[in-house]
């Protein structure tokens, strides 16, 4: 850890007071330098994007107050006491900080894939990864609009899924297979979150057709295949519309992001490195205050 200047506001921040701030693969991805070919970061950077906490500063024109309880999308690092935002909602009464700063990233990842593949009520989408912060808010949000979920997860974390509405099915040889043993009618869109292969799989199970599948974490396969991938692009007034329609579901108890481990800031490279390691079962996340 370092000391440094507390960040000042700009016109249509505020600064935040951090109780809570996710951890992603994004952020290991440039301490590695796997993005560095477009995305330039410059040294010492703070790492991390989701944060909730509560806001100590406003700037011009930032329809917010000093003490409003928030959560959303840092500009300029979240793994700090103190961080700047743009784009966030009001953190609802009763939900806790670290389910708070678990939705921003899965949500709108989530809810915009699903938007991208088009299901509908009545359909059956695949799940690669349901059992992961972006995977099981997928999975709980086409349940919410009468889809049919087939997800695809190690077997220890089966029940899980059963327990957030999926049919569950192991990855491997033979996926096709108990695919289509689950889901007879056939598979209608495929969403891989997972990265870890099954696309070939996924286009035979669509019939031969790559549309409507979409991977936001195997760039190199999707390339070779033909498949589209996602990576944002929305407008930040509908983010910020669709991170506060979560948080009152999460607040409601009909959205829940399952938390794998929390690490106090000194601990910030334990975090990245159980991120990293791909055997998180849940969202990873840093509470400065700890």
């Amino acid at each position: 850890m370092r000391e440094r200047a507390e960040p000042e506001v700009g016109p249509g921040q505020v600064r935040i007071a951090v109780r809570a701030a996710g951890v992603n693969p994004y952020d290991f991805k440039v301490r590695r330098g796997d993005v560095r070919s477009f995305v330039k970061t410059v040294f010492p950077a703070v790492p991390g994007f989701e944060v909730a906490g509560v806001v100590d500063q406003v700037g011009e024109g930032a329809a917010f107050s000093v003490g409003d309880e928030v959560v959303g999308w840092s500009q300029g690092g979240a793994y700090a006491e103190y961080a700047i935002a743009g784009t966030i909602a009001v953190k609802p009464a009763g939900l806790s900080w670290e389910q708070a700063a678990s939705i921003p990233i899965a949500g709108e990842t989530a809810q915009r894939v699903l938007d991208e593949v088009e299901v509908k009520p009545g359909e059956t989408v695949l799940i690669h990864g349901a059992a992961g912060a972006v995977g099981s808010v997928a999975v709980q949000l086409a349940k919410a609009a009468g889809v049919t979920v087939v997800g695809t997860a190690s077997a220890a974390n089966h029940d899980y899924l059963r327990s957030i509405g999926a049919i569950p099915v192991a990855y491997g040889a033979g996926l096709v297979e108990r695919v289509r043993e689950v889901a007879p009618r056939g598979i209608d869109a495929v969403i891989d979150t997972a990265g870890k292969g099954g696309l070939e799989e996924s286009i035979e199970l669509r019939g031969g057709t790559t549309e409507r599948i979409v991977t936001i974490a195997d760039y190199e396969g999707a390339g070779k295949l033909g498949i589209k991938t996602s990576g944002g692009g929305r407008e930040p007034e509908a983010i910020r519309a669709g991170l506060a329609e979560q948080l009152k579901a999460a607040a409601d108890g009909k959205l829940e992001v399952r938390i794998a481990a929390t690490f106090g800031l000194a601990e910030a490279g334990k975090a990245q490195e159980l991120s990293e390691s791909g055997h998180a079962r849940g969202k990873v996340l840093i509470l400065p205050q700890a």
